[in-house]
């Protein structure tokens, strides 16, 4: 009776004395492989940033050091990172790259600013001490478990739980995460709902999971991680083996004809379609301009727009409500390229048309409105009428086992925090044959319900496999349809034409969204034109955009409905809205709405300059409030600049106007004068968002802050192999960087974003060009100074702390001032004062030198009124050619033509 409690007490002083030397044990350990691995990690972090520190598109980039233009230049170049592999034209059509098999998808690190590389390396390595250190402790456990009489077999479990009042995120709402069901639940007014399952935990081990558990942003999407993979790992979630129901042994061979003179042959019973547009973006009058080409009264329209779209959606409800035909879902999703989200879409979609018993549709047709229309309404109806029991999908045309492979089909995804996270591998279920390729189709109303409504094994499980996968809407239609009943229905022809140029358009552009690589089809250009004029049954294409080139959409325009009238305006304009007040002002950043504040005040100055009289007022205003709209504005594929609708007090009457002022940015880029015999270079420009396959900035305009980090573009056009050197100097002539480029004879475009310390010194930077150090060309770029912080007037000390360059003046590790007596850039002291004092401005001050900056590089061209005003001679907006209200005849919808057509 006694030895027991004394045995007890052993055992209790045991696990004590074992936890606290085991303890002491952990924080010794940790601190030495913390500073062990500190030092390995600077090394590791030197040739990373050599690695991601920019390139060049068939170009390659090095830093030089101060001694270089007094010695040889060298002789050969090491590039921040291994030189691309240029990837030949294809059309197949889907969305991953040919050569794949080249690509490594295996490192996906944390996605955290390149300032904190360096905690990423020190974590790194403690991952495997501490799970050392963790099994000791368990080893340990089981021991005073034993001596205690407890039981040890206890899994580690995950132990993070979602919150109560946490909902799962928008993008995978309709995906059932439990394995007895995967059906939609249709919520009014809402995105598709899903209902949640706590699965079972387990311990999180695979490599693939722990490092998306690490880089998931919130604790919600951690958790959906972790339950999938357990459920995964426990055997519950993926299907292992289909029913196929197709009787036919391989696939089906439907051939298809086009007739052009069909459509003179229309039958007593054409089919009527369903248009289903996708939308997101805010190019409200490309979407306008591509509803008015496929509209006809017969056929029907119903409308996606993409959840984070407020202002496109505002567009799309206001133009829907004109046609008792058009449709706009009352619930949005927020998609992602390649994520599950957009199959999600489909399938509600397809439920929410099954269901409309007013709506009596033939097919099911899904555009974006990057696609437009390359034949007729009447010859798409003519050709579908006769072909009206088949459905129409493009296949990858390539081995299956490697379409499986290069697709990640057989890796389990997961879609949260607007992101598809890659967590390990799967089988493909056993029974069916998997295919894809396109996910864009034209699918019969018999197939479509079937998709939507059968409970069978095949669908059932389908769902269920392809909720957890890349690019679903590129597999599971093909997949499904050639196991189904319907496989005999299958037309390898998705009646489109997709501009794929997989040298442009395969660079991996989609890595911040998704774990995998993946291509984008490009833009066409006006050159494309032949490639319409086809006997194939093809009747759309994709993609277009409109501040890329209008050309070409204008051209296919009038391919297939005929000129406008003569003289009708805005055919050549285009404008793209960017802000819209209710968007609310927290939707611009502290840099735009910086310059736009400053392009409102250069408005008002040039209708004071240009219509003020002596002794009157009326043309005098005084700046209120923020900006109402922003719109691009462009003219024959030329970005204009911006048009900025703002509110002023007219100070000769003291009310209230609305004006909208046109701003343009001036030439910057300037040849040697005299021009040197070095002919190749045809222009450079620095801006931020290079987009390589259309080779040009999104960021139109070129906006920069303190904290931006610029690229430098230089076109080229085309001759020998040379090697160019590039200087960035900033405002007070301290050089920032400087490093060489080898433009190779049939290089077209390099770009280069050297790695610069920030904050870049506000004021106007200048870029260098030198062949053999002779300089052959220059441009300028503005970083402004900040007025904004968080949206709220920005404070003297932040103010300093942005505006006063980087510490010592030293944007690189090295220094480059040896090189300012040979460029001849005289460093000046009066520069660096006055550039201390203008660090520290705020208030109306701060707006006078953010102001002098801003007009030096930018012009305000007009000013006109949107609606009544005091100056006599300020036009009307809508009497003008250039502003966001003059009249758009080609994206302006009206009232439907006797033949049933807008356009």
């Amino acid at each position: 009776m006694v030895a027991a409690p004394c045995a007890r007490r052993l055992a209790r002083r045991s696990r004590s004395a074992l936890v606290a030397a085991l303890t002491v044990l952990l924080l010794q350990t940790l601190l030495v492989w913390n500073f062990t691995s500190l030092d390995a990690g600077e090394e590791q972090r030197g040739g990373r940033e050599k690695r991601d520190r920019g390139g060049e598109q068939r170009g390659q980039a090095q830093r030089r050091g101060p001694a270089a233009p007094h010695g040889k230049a060298m002789d050969g170049y090491f590039s921040h990172r291994p030189k691309e592999k240029m990837r030949t034209d294809s059309n197949n059509e889907n969305s991953v790259p040919k050569d794949f098999e080249t690509i490594d998808n295996s490192n996906f690190a944390p996605r955290t600013q390149r300032q904190k590389h360096q905690s990423e390396l020190v974590k790194k390595p403690l991952s495997k001490q501490k799970e050392h250190l963790r099994k000791k402790l368990e080893e340990e456990k089981m021991k005073e478990n034993l001596l205690l009489g407890k039981n040890s077999n206890e899994a580690v479990r995950v132990s993070d739980h979602p919150g109560k009042n946490s909902s799962v995120s928008s993008n995978l709402k309709d995906i059932d995460r439990s394995p007895k069901q995967h059906l939609l639940k249709k919520v009014e007014n809402s995105s598709p709902e899903l209902k949640y399952d706590q699965p079972a935990r387990c311990e999180v081990t695979g490599k693939e999971a722990v490092s998306a558990m690490s880089r998931a942003k919130s604790k919600q999407c951690r958790q959906e991680i972790a339950d999938v993979y357990c459920q995964h790992k426990l055997g519950k979630l993926m299907p292992e083996q289909v029913t196929r129901f197709c009787a036919l042994e391989g696939k089906a061979n439907n051939n298809v004809q086009w007739d052009e003179d069909s459509v003179e042959y229309m039958p007593a019973n054409p089919v009527r379609i369903a248009f289903v547009l996708v939308v997101h973006g805010r190019a409200s009058r490309q979407l306008q301009r591509m509803f008015k080409a496929i509209y006809h009264k017969d056929h029907f329209y119903y409308i996606h727009v993409d959840k984070r779209s407020n202002y496109l959606h505002r567009q799309v409800l206001q133009f829907a409500s004109q046609y008792p035909n058009v449709r706009v879902t009352p619930w949005r999703m927020a998609t992602i390229w390649g994520g599950a989200s957009l199959l999600t879409t489909y399938l509600q979609t397809m439920k929410d048309l099954m269901e409309m018993s007013d709506w009596p549709w033939d097919f099911f047709i899904n555009l974006s409105a990057a696609d437009y229309p390359i034949r007729t309404n009447d010859q798409l109806v003519a050709f579908l009428s006769r072909y009206r029991d088949m459905n129409f999908l493009k296949s990858h045309g390539r081995d299956n086992a490697r379409f499986i492979r290069k697709q990640g089909l057989d890796r389990l995804f997961l879609e949260c925090d607007t992101h598809m996270w890659r967590l390990g591998d799967r089988k493909i279920p056993e029974g069916i044959t998997v295919d894809g390729g396109s996910d864009w189709f034209l699918l019969n109303r018999k197939f479509v319900e079937y998709v939507t409504f059968s409970n069978d094994d095949l669908v059932t499980k389908m769902k269920r496999f392809y909720s957890y996968t890349l690019l679903p809407a590129e597999s599971f239609f093909h997949t499904v349809l050639e196991n189904s009943p319907f496989c005999d229905s299958m037309v390898d022809n998705n009646l489109r034409i997709t501009n794929w140029n997989r040298k442009l358009g395969c660079k991996c552009q989609y890595k911040h969204i998704v774990d995998w690589c993946g291509c984008s089809p490009n833009d066409f250009k006006p050159a494309d034109f032949h490639r319409f004029q086809t006997a194939r049954p093809t009747f759309f294409a994709r993609k277009f955009e409109a501040v890329v080139n209008q050309e070409i959409i204008g051209q296919l325009d009038y391919y297939l409905y005929g000129n406008y009238p003569s003289g009708t305006p805005g055919l050549r304009s285009y404008w793209e809205n960017v802000y819209e007040e209710p968007d609310g002002v927290s939707a611009l950043s502290d840099v735009a709405l910086t310059m736009f504040h400053s392009f409102s005040r250069l408005g008002l100055r040039r209708a004071e300059t240009s219509f003020h009289a002596a002794g009157d007022n009326s043309c005098r205003y005084y700046p209120m409030g923020h900006p109402v709209s922003i719109h691009l504005y462009f003219l024959a594929d030329r970005f204009q600049g911006f048009l900025i609708r703002h509110h002023a007090t007219n100070l000769a009457v003291s009310k209230l106007e609305t004006l909208e002022t046109w701003v343009m940015p001036k030439k910057v880029f300037k040849i040697a004068s005299p021009p040197s015999d070095f002919g190749r270079l045809q222009f450079s420009e620095i801006g931020t968002e290079w987009d390589a396959k259309e080779r040009l900035f999104r960021n139109f305009g070129g906006l920069l802050g303190p904290t931006d980090e610029p690229v430098g573009m230089q076109k080229w056009g085309k001759g020998p192999n040379v090697t160019v050197t590039v200087i960035w100097v900033d405002p007070i002539n301290v050089i920032a960087a400087t490093y060489d480029i080898l433009i190779e004879s049939s290089a077209e475009f390099t770009h280069y974003k050297p790695p610069l310390n920030l904050p870049l010194r506000p004021g106007v930077w200048t870029i260098k060009i030198l062949h053999h150090w002779v300089q052959v060309a220059e441009t300028k770029f503005l970083v402004t100074p900040l007025t904004f912080s968080n949206q709220q007037p920005i404070k003297q000390e932040e103010a300093i702390k942005l505006h006063s360059g980087p510490p010592k003046n030293a944007y690189m590790e090295q220094s480059f001032q040896g090189l300012n007596p040979v460029l001849n850039i005289p460093v000046s002291a009066a520069r660096l004062d006055q550039a201390k004092r203008s660090a520290g401005l705020v208030g109306a001050r701060l707006e006078a030198w953010v102001d002098s900056l801003v007009s030096s590089v930018w012009s305000a061209v007009d000013i006109c009124s949107v609606g009544p005003t005091a100056c006599p001679v300020l036009q009307g907006c809508a009497q003008t050619a250039w502003s966001s209200l003059s009249p758009d005849p080609k994206s302006e919808l009206g009232p439907v033509k006797p033949d049933g057509r807008l356009r």
